[in-house]
């Protein structure tokens, strides 16, 4: 009996057994049903949230991509928080797996201060920037230095000691299209934050791009030329075509309009590079000019306050004197700046001119407090930034040194300091000035907390985006210009 009960038992545990066997066998037989998490990344998906090379490339535009030139150049990267070198990075949350298609790959990656952080003001950028940045660093922010040669070891060395916040290209500057193009790029590879990246563009005998060698931009004629139309539609479409013939080399700011009224006939140093001899047409050509350049992503620098115009001493040789008394300046030569002022002049050039019925004594303009803080800035109501003319020019050095001049510009009330004569020289002063108490940091902070705020509103969308070749000297850009007598 015994024996049979234990055959039962062993019969029954085989039974399950082989149940539960079969079981087995059958669902590891079966696929896994577990989600695949190694590639769930949108891997297709692209963000737009702060890629205005997306909206420029795919609207008709013809942004060059050029991908030579590049820190950035693996961009397919998982996780991608900041490596579009577009400084305009105000939304770096993005997963953007595939970041080659779109993006200017020709830039370089931006560290520290000039990455966004979600949901990041203009203003909470600045202020971040700002309290990151070194006296040094600062200072620097208030230069704009040039070098008329090739790109070298020299030029690297002083644009990654000075980290000026800007620099000026001249006609040496331009020489095959590629050579130039790779110069700019150079240049601005060497900082974090977004540059002015600035030239003489006016027409007439002041255009810079005529200087390629390979290539051909359009000839803009003389101001003077175009004034003569009054055709403030031409001038506006003339300023476009100017805007993007700059903005095929990266350039976002032109030293142009001339708001100066021809009115003195010995007057040599503007001469037609006026648009004309009444403050009416001045101003509104050179306004309707200005608009062209701005809506199409160059910054306008109006020049030269508080009106070169009635002047004959050249002021690249000696300093101009202005005898005109204050009245008679309200009632012709200030009227295109008040205007231009109205219209939200983002950028005005002091010229480098005594004007002693507002100064009192024969102090240039560019170095005088009275003339910059106390006339254009409280009295005109000018809230934009001051820039010199050129600081190497004679005006300025045959009275004052190269120490003195930077210093006294910046108590003057300048915020951006136009080609200083030795920029290593000007940081020097200019420190001892401040270590001195002659110039206060909360001083030197006003200046850069205006330069971060236009460059952060007005170049950072669309700093690393060059134009085709295509926009030079163009069929459309010769059926504009062509309009002009």
């Amino acid at each position: 009996m015994k024996k049979k009960i234990v055959t039962g038992i062993v019969a029954v545990i085989i039974v399950v057994l082989l149940f539960f066997g079969i079981q087995f066998i059958a669902k590891k037989g079966q696929p896994s049903t577990l989600p695949t998490l190694a590639n769930n990344r949108d891997t297709n998906s692209e963000s737009n949230s702060n890629d205005e090379s997306n909206s420029l490339e795919n609207s008709n535009t013809n942004v060059e991509s050029n991908s030579n030139t590049s820190s950035n150049t693996n961009t397919n990267t998982s996780t991608n928080t900041n490596t579009h070198s577009n400084s305009n990075s105000t939304s770096n949350s993005t997963q953007n797996t595939n970041t080659n298609s779109h993006t200017n790959t020709n830039s370089h990656t931006n560290s520290n201060s000039n990455s966004s952080t979600p949901n990041e003001t203009i203003s909470e950028k600045v202020e971040r920037t700002l309290n990151s940045m070194t006296l040094d660093e600062k200072i620097g922010q208030m230069m704009i230095i040039d070098y008329q040669k090739a790109y070298d070891s020299t030029l690297e060395k002083r644009l990654k000691d000075i980290q000026p916040g800007g620099f000026i290209l001249f006609k040496a500057n331009f020489t095959t299209y590629q050579k130039t193009v790779d110069f700019v790029k150079k240049v601005k590879a060497t900082s974090d934050i977004p540059m002015f990246i600035s030239v003489d563009q006016e027409g007439g005998g002041v255009q810079r791009l005529q200087g390629l060698t390979d290539k051909k931009a359009i000839y803009i004629p003389y101001m003077q030329d175009l004034g003569n139309t009054k055709d403030t539609t031409l001038a506006k479409n003339v300023g476009k075509v100017m805007a993007e013939e700059m903005r095929v080399f990266g350039i976002n700011m032109d030293f142009a309009p001339v708001l100066d009224v021809y009115s003195n006939p010995n007057n040599q140093v503007i001469g037609k590079r006026a648009f004309g001899k009444t403050s009416d047409v001045v101003s509104k050509m050179g306004i309707a000019l200005a608009e062209g350049l701005e809506e199409n992503g160059i910054i306008p620098v109006y020049k030269h306050f508080p009106g070169h115009g009635n002047t004959s001493v050249d002021s690249h040789v000696s300093l101009p004197i202005v005898d005109k008394t204050k009245k008679e300046l309200y009632d012709l030569d200030l009227i295109p700046f008040q205007n231009a002022i109205k219209n939200g002049a983002d950028v005005i050039m002091i010229g480098h001119l005594a004007v002693p019925s507002i100064t009192g004594d024969n102090t240039p303009a560019s170095l005088s407090k009275t003339l910059i803080t106390d006339f254009l800035k409280n009295e005109m109501g000018y809230k934009g930034l001051v820039v010199t003319d050129a600081l190497n020019m004679g005006a300025l050095t045959k009275y004052y040194s190269t120490d003195q001049i930077p210093v006294k510009a910046i108590e003057a009330g300048v915020d951006l300091l136009l080609m200083p004569a030795s920029p290593e020289k000007a940081r020097t002063a200019i420190k001892n000035a401040v270590k001195n108490g002659k110039i206060s940091e909360k001083r030197i902070d006003e200046s850069v907390r205006k330069i971060l705020t236009l460059k952060y509103e007005r170049i950072e969308k669309n700093y690393n985006q060059y134009l085709s070749s295509s926009y030079l000297n163009s069929k459309s850009h010769q059926s504009i210009i062509n309009q002009i007598p």
